[in-house]
């Protein structure tokens, strides 16, 4: 059932009235917001010589912060959406794509949301997760006690609700879906805001992830011409710069919020971008802070971001007229740092940390170590990361894919590769890369399975998580391709965790659509669906289907444990269509 929402501050009242864990505090700690968006850059800022982009209440909080000026992530979203949440590489936790069943975090590894909830602290997700849409990965499996949502890495991809446009969108609200009031980045801001209101006399962690300003490129109608007749940019950029703006205006909304609220002062307010620029190279109009590349590249420009970290009351150095703090630090310093300045323990936390602690650092106590070593790796394969495909950070070097060397202090702008003048940086940084990759272990040869029978809620697969065993190249990652139709095969890494019959339901179309097996709207590849082949394991059957149906239906009984699923339509002669886009899992 969907619901309109416009969010009254009755219906938020009722909508945080959850229960969350309860452990005692001596005193009030810190609120934090830790606020991510989707493919802006660190050039993409006024505060950092972008010529026209209008970002005024980000140049405030920069100038109000103190500034990571070396700050890492990765060079895709969802590997660094896994390091933000986990403080650990991406890659321990089988993370290194955004699709292919490579963006799902694992059940073992805990998130910064779980420190948070486990020390008093009131949880909230509001916007893009992309760690995983079925249990045991979901936002509410890891620590979130309330979450608002999209589907998948982006509003309008696969496993986000049929039909989604950025405006009046349905989303999802502690798991059941809401249809909103509005453009997206305005939603996802005002939820929060209520969030915060509504639990204003307890501490929080909020956890805002913009889906903008990634493509597709819909800006908010309010600012739809507003940069068009700049510098002769073309259409694309001219949106990408106004949901930047967009953002910026709910920024300027919320730090006046805190302010009214009087929570300015105890509130550690988080800044960052989840990858490089997607703009950045494009001319005339695109600025990329003088770094070369962009996001999914392993030069700097594809993973050095934005960091700011204001916290008014926290004592820390020249807050009101900002600081920058240069040395290496990486999107995983976050989970560990900010339990440090909320005076949380990690003591006990079940799985090792590779990001460092920066509170005696941000308090200006310490300088960051010279000799610090990071490594930034993705693929975007099902295949896991080669060997040597990397970028090795330290804090005057990067050696990028084994081969090329450059002087940071020299050469910013990564032009000129010195590997040949300095062989012995190039056998230091490469034995640090090999010691680091040798030490992932098994993460890179397993699946991290989905969850079946766990849950009262059906599961809901979607073919974004499927498995190829190669690229991308033509899965239906989003809903414009699940209309073209393109033929893929694989298997879905499924864990039951509970025996017994269950009913799967396989479709093309998302249940919400309403769409038969055989419906082409407008602009879609028909399919001449005739019948249907499931494969889980040792079970494979093959049912014969009538032309109205809107999907095709099993019951098979499971053991627990460990399987695969694949399922496929075939047309009347038996021959493959392709692999159904979603499917449905019931426990009977």
């Amino acid at each position: 059932m969907h619901t309109s929402i416009r969010f009254s501050a009755l219906l938020w009242a009722m909508a945080v009235g959850f229960i969350f864990c309860t452990s005692a505090v001596a005193e009030r700690r810190p609120n934090v917001i830790m606020i991510v968006t989707d493919d802006q850059g660190y050039g993409d800022l006024a505060c950092h010589g972008h010529p026209f982009v209008k970002t005024p209440n980000l140049d405030r909080l920069h100038r109000e912060s103190l500034r990571l000026t070396d700050f890492h992530v990765m060079p895709l979203c969802a590997p660094t959406r896994a390091a933000l949440m986990t403080g650990r590489d991406p890659l321990r936790d089988g993370v290194w794509a955004t699709v292919l069943g490579r963006s799902i975090l694992p059940a073992s590894t805990p998130t910064i949301a779980d420190v948070f909830a486990a020390n008093g602290y009131r949880t909230g997700m509001f916007g893009k997760w992309h760690l995983g849409d079925n249990a045991p990965a979901r936002p509410r499996d890891k620590g979130f006690r309330h979450v608002f949502m999209h589907g998948g890495g982006g509003v309008g991809q696969t496993p986000d609700e049929w039909g989604n446009d950025y405006v009046d969108d349905t989303y999802r609200l502690d798991g059941e879906a809401i249809r909103t009031m509005g453009y997206c980045t305005d939603v996802w801001f005002a939820a929060a805001s209520h969030f915060m209101k509504e639990t204003k006399d307890q501490p929080f962690f909020v956890y805002l992830a913009t889906n903008a300003p990634h493509s597709p490129f819909v800006p908010p109608p309010d600012l739809a011409n507003a940069y068009r007749d700049i510098a002769g940019i073309d259409t694309m950029a001219a949106a990408f710069y106004a949901m930047i703006e967009n953002i910026d205006t709910n920024l300027g909304k919320l730090l006046a919020q805190l302010e009214k609220e009087n929570l300015a002062r105890d509130t550690i307010v988080v800044f960052l971008t989840d990858n490089g620029t997607t703009m950045g190279n494009r001319a005339p109009g695109g600025f990329n802070a003088g770094m070369r590349g962009v996001k999914g590249n392993l030069y700097d420009g594809g993973h050095r971001v934005p960091c700011f970290i204001r916290w008014p009351g926290g004592g820390l150095p020249a807050t009101k007229e900002g600081k920058d703090i240069g040395g290496l630090t990486i999107a995983q310093d976050l989970l560990p740092t900010l339990a440090s300045l909320c005076g949380l323990s990690l003591k006990n936390h079940p799985v090792p940390l590779d990001g460092q602690d920066l509170g005696s650092i941000l308090r200006g106590e310490k300088t960051i170590p010279d000799d610090r070593t990071s490594f930034v790796q993705f693929a975007q394969t099902d295949a896991p990361p080669s060997r040597g495909k990397a970028a090795v950070l330290s804090n005057r070097w990067r050696l990028v894919n084994s081969t090329e060397l450059y002087d940071m202090k020299s050469d910013p702008g990564q032009k000129s590769n010195v590997a040949a003048e300095h062989p012995d940086i190039v056998a230091s940084l490469k034995s640090s890369y090999d010691r680091w990759f040798d030490g992932l272990g098994d993460a890179l040869s397993r699946d991290n399975p989905i969850h079946i029978g766990g849950a009262e809620e059906e599961t809901r697969l979607n073919v974004m998580d499927l498995h190829t065993g190669g690229t991308p190249a033509n899965l239906p990652w989003n809903q414009t391709m699940i209309l073209k139709g393109p033929k893929v095969r694989g298997y879905w890494a499924l864990e039951t965790k509970q025996a017994g019959t269950y009913r799967i339901r396989c479709s093309r179309w998302p249940e919400e659509s309403g769409m038969k097996l055989t419906d082409a709207p407008k602009d879609a590849m028909p399919w001449p669906i005739a019948k249907a082949r499931l494969k889980l394991g040792e079970i494979e059957r093959t049912i014969d289907l009538l032309p109205g149906d809107t999907y095709a239906e099993f019951d098979i009984s499971l053991k627990t444990g460990l399987t695969r699923l694949q399922a496929d339509f075939l047309d009347s002669e038996g021959r493959e269509i392709g692999t159904a886009y979603y499917v449905g899992i019931r426990k009977r």
